[in-house]
């Protein structure tokens, strides 16, 4: 996949049905907390970029406005009113009354004006103004209008899976662009799974030259009773130069990297590299797992060259990551080698342990010891609360909420990521046209964006160790970039307001009827392929009537829908959808109404079936 600048990916955003009167509301995502439209425009054109209250002058600040107001000028320079006097101000104020990522953005007749008490709050000014310039470019003139803005949750963040599959170093940067663009600020790297390490570690060189690479790949489900592999070798891994390139490239963007490092379960890969540390005396061979799942062997917890290795590991992961915290899995592990390792067992019964869940949680506690000792935090998924939660650790929710829940009434930190709402490696609906999934549940936008963050279970003293919310994209069945992107777009815009805008302001149907379709119609400009929603007011449902009337809106600003009425898959050289139509079931019959969504670039929807009968059919097609 291409690599596609930042300036491509700024275009995207969209912004905009402004009020006369002067107030109004803006077609921004994340949605605002304070925003106050007024009479009057101030042309853009040839503004140049100066800052103030900084130590040194933020080149990356300054270069990133600069590349904005030139992207937005430059293709319509010919209807440009050129404004050789007006500025866009950068302002750093460490006294500004808005929380650190807060900002301040004001258009009025002097210019445009950002301020922020932190330079990570001014660059989320600017991504808001990059929506305003995107949206009128065309006229190169902004409204006046005065937005007040700061997110409701300190963390904002979005995982990749690269351990099942491995994706380039150029797709991880669009990635990061996207979190950036939608006010997110960290991103979730899973480096080490079953399938594949994906790290380099230079003391431990097999675990790239063996552990990263897997035999086959499963194609087809895990599901299926008889499985089929594709026969082709697979595998890739960065090395410690790459991960330093991603790193600094997030940082530019203002995104802070989480590495996972996953134990003591997952682990198959690096025992495919060196068996020793898994259980028993003359354990394996091992080989990187070559289908999806959760397997049995698993990192020794008796045995002491165990820790030594991933202390090893840990010591050169740190200096490449600045991140707080390090995430360490904790996540899926079986406790049957456990059970008859006579080193596990040796050790459960020294340490005076319940079980092996308490060994597990005597497991990370000491990889927590470490860790706390070099200055970090560990972040773990919910399974470690079993058996003891460590000291200082960050639970991340993912089996429901009830972790999260428990984590925060013990005064642990909680980032909550359920899988029910927020693993978009679920397919948005039961459509045979989704592509290959892991399947289950469904996550729909809808859902997404439905979720709240903060259990009502908690107490408003507990609700404070909610940190934040994340949504996962696992790759079990995602093999290229082109394929992340459709599970991740739309759903990223509903993500970025889940984690930024105040519960009270969020409208489902305001950001799905109004601000999405803007934005959905820019992004169908672009070449990254995203998720087409299907009509709105469509549905796959069964109905009983004597008619039905369509009553669609298109989910994207310039999209057509076209539909049929006698269950044949519908194309554009079927009915088109102009206005609300009745159409009619005779006794006895049935309709079979399929429609669809085919964007200007020619994307289309899956297609959605409502079966509307009059009765009994006697027959039907």
């Amino acid at each position: 996949m291409k690599k596609i600048s930042l300036l491509l990916i700024l275009s995207v955003a969209v912004c905009s049905t402004w009020a006369q009167n002067g107030t109004g509301s803006v077609n921004i995502i994340p949605l605002p907390v304070k925003v106050s439209v007024n009479n009057g425009t101030y042309p853009f054109a040839n503004t140049g970029v100066k800052s103030s209250g900084f130590t040194n002058t933020p080149l990356n600040l300054v270069s990133f406005a600069e590349q904005m107001l030139q992207n937005n000028t430059a293709a319509n320079a010919q209807n440009a009113s050129f404004n050789t006097s007006g500025q866009l101000l950068l302002q750093l104020d460490k006294n500004f009354n808005l929380p650190a990522e807060g900002y301040r953005l004001s258009v009025n007749g002097s210019g445009i004006h950002i301020t922020g008490k932190t330079e990570r709050g001014i660059f989320y000014g600017l991504q808001t103004l990059a929506q305003l310039l995107a949206e009128n470019a065309g006229n190169q003139a902004l409204p006046f209008v005065e937005i007040e803005d700061y997110p409701r949750f300190a963390y904002r963040g979005l995982h990749l899976d690269v351990g099942r599959h491995y994706f380039p170093v150029s797709f991880l940067k669009t990635y990061i662009d996207l979190l950036a663009q939608y006010k997110l600020n960290t991103f979730h790297w899973h480096l080490t799974e079953d399938q594949g390490w994906r790290i380099e570690i230079k003391k431990y060189p097999k675990l790239t030259s063996v552990g990263a690479y897997r035999a086959q790949t499963l194609i087809g489900s895990n599901r299926d009773k008889q499985p089929k592999y594709d026969g082709t070798r697979y595998g890739g891994f960065y090395t410690q130069d790459e991960v330093k390139e991603v790193v600094a490239y997030a940082a530019s963007k203002y995104v802070t990297v989480i590495p996972e490092i996953e134990m003591p379960g997952h682990s198959m890969a690096a025992l495919s590299a060196y068996p020793e540390l898994a259980c028993g005396d003359n354990p394996g061979p091992f080989k990187a797992a070559e289908r999806w799942g959760v397997f049995p062997d698993v990192y020794c917890a008796g045995k002491e060259s165990t820790f030594k290795f991933l202390e090893d590991v840990l010591d050169e992961v740190l200096p490449l990551f600045p991140s707080e915290y390090i995430h360490i899995g904790g996540d899926e592990c079986p406790k049957t080698r456990w059970k008859t390792c006579p080193y596990c067992q040796k050790r459960i019964k020294k340490l005076h342990l319940k079980d092996e869940h308490e060994l597990q949680s005597y497991f990370i506690q000491r990889i927590e010891k470490y860790l706390n000792k070099k200055g970090k935090h560990i972040i773990g998924w919910d399974e470690i609360l079993e058996g003891g939660l460590a000291p200082n650790a960050t639970v991340m929710s993912w089996r429901g909420i009830k972790g999260g829940i428990a984590a925060a009434q013990q005064n642990h930190n909680v980032i909550m990521t359920p899988g029910s709402h927020l693993y978009i490696d679920h397919p948005e609906s039961s459509s045979p046209e989704e592509p290959l999934t892991i399947g289950g549940r469904l996550v729909s936008l809808e859902t997404l964006y439905s979720y709240n963050p903060v259990p009502a279970e908690l107490t408003p003293d507990q609700q404070k160790y909610i940190l934040g919310v994340q949504a996962n994209l696992w790759t079990e069945y995602v093999e290229t970039p082109e394929k992340a992107l459709y599970l991740l777009l739309p759903r990223l815009y509903a993500l970025s307001e889940v984690a930024w805008t105040p519960l009270q302001s969020k409208n489902w149907t305001d950001f799905s009827q109004k601000r999405l379709p803007e934005f959905l119609a820019k992004l169908d400009r672009t070449d990254l392929l995203y998720r087409v929603p299907t009509p709105i007011g469509a549905k796959d449902t069964t109905i009983t009537g004597s008619s039905f009337t369509l009553d669609y809106k298109a989910p994207v600003k310039g999209a057509k829908i076209y539909y049929t009425i006698n269950g044949y898959i519908p194309y554009s050289m079927d009915y088109l959808y102009e206005k609300p139509v009745t159409i009619n079931v005779p006794a006895g019959e049935e309709r079979v109404i399929k429609s669809v969504v085919i964007t200007p670039s020619g994307k289309r929807s899956v297609v959605t079936t409502t079966v509307v009968r009059n009765g009994t059919v006697t027959s039907a097609r």
